[in-house]
């Protein structure tokens, strides 16, 4: 396993894959197969297993290379969606899979995300759409649904990154320090917040997002699909700004992108 992404503790989970269309599921094989094509992380040995190896493989320097045109529609690029931040005809979407008890999840938050969003976001370059997919037990799921409710008064990206932060986790998402978490992101009415982490659409909605990254064949987090390009685990930093720049060069080449209404 890369030494960047975090394992579920159910592997029964890896057979939950549905059908999302032939090319999908194609491209799903393939990274079931390859734990999705990433470049190898600096000071990480050789000898792993299969998957290991096959996550740490440098991408070609084609700009297509290892780009799948039927991931490219799992972008929603929905301007309400508040999951996602971004222009919703940003000429780049990355969908980031994740859990918020995965630490390496954390370390991509605090460490690399914050980066992509003054370089590539505020500029309009970059959408980035959330999906939650929780793989470790019953705090995940509820971090999951509270994150989704926290979205339902316009405070994901705060929830997020409170929940986020240093040692947060180890604190565990029992329903009390959710609430906590929900006045530090600014959560106007936590009574609401409460009721809407409970609801049949908070998990009607974690699901869907979990089933979609199952469907990839993720079998770690966090996972990325930038504009078709997946990659793995919390790479460094270049990884995730070569993935972008390639597929922005690419968009534009092809007429893509900021042509259209934003968010």
């Amino acid at each position: 396993m890369p030494k960047n992404g975090s394992k579920p503790q159910n592997s029964s989970n890896k057979s939950r894959n549905i059908a999302i269309g032939a090319g999908v599921a194609v491209a799903a094989v393939l990274l079931g197969v390859a734990s999705y094509t990433a470049t190898k992380p600096a000071g990480s040995s050789g000898g792993g297993t299969v998957k290991e190896e096959a996550a740490g493989a440098a991408p070609s320097t084609e700009s297509q290379a290892g780009v799948y045109p039927e991931l490219e529609k799992l972008a929603r690029r929905d301007a309400k969606d508040p999951l996602a931040q971004g222009r919703a005809d940003a000429p780049v979407v990355m969908v980031e899979y994740a859990d918020f008890k995965c630490g390496f999840c954390g370390k991509f938050a605090r460490d690399t995300e914050p980066g992509l969003v003054k370089k590539y976001v505020d500029e309009g370059t970059l959408r980035i759409e959330w999906r939650n997919f929780p793989i470790f037990g019953a705090d995940s799921e509820r971090a999951a649904r509270a994150a989704w409710a926290a979205g339902r008064q316009g405070r994901f990206w705060q929830f997020h990154e409170a929940a986020y932060a240093e040692g947060s986790k180890e604190k565990g998402f029992g329903d009390g320090r959710l609430k906590e978490l929900a006045k530090d992101a600014g959560v106007e009415d936590v009574d609401k917040f409460v009721t809407d982490s409970g609801s049949d659409a908070a998990k009607s909605a974690v699901q869907k997002d979990q089933e979609e990254a199952y469907g990839l064949g993720a079998a770690a987090t966090p996972s990325f699909v930038i504009n078709g390009r997946p990659v793995s685990g919390a790479q460094p930093d270049q990884v995730f700004h070569q993935a972008i720049e390639s597929a922005a060069k690419s968009a534009k080449a092809a007429g893509k992108g900021k042509g259209g209404g934003s968010e």
